[in-house]
């Protein structure tokens, strides 16, 4: 059982570090929900 089972998830990754998709990627082994994910440049 994972702490995101049947969550549903926003996730915001950053260019210079970890990327949203990266992460996107991670959370599908879950049984969470992706319902927004996006790269972002905090500058």
């Amino acid at each position: 059982m994972s702490i995101l089972d049947n969550k549903k998830v926003v996730i915001i990754g950053d260019r210079d570090g970890v990327p949203g998709q990266a992460i996107e990627e991670c959370v599908k082994t879950s049984s969470a929900e992706v319902v927004f994910s996006s790269t972002e440049c905090f500058v």
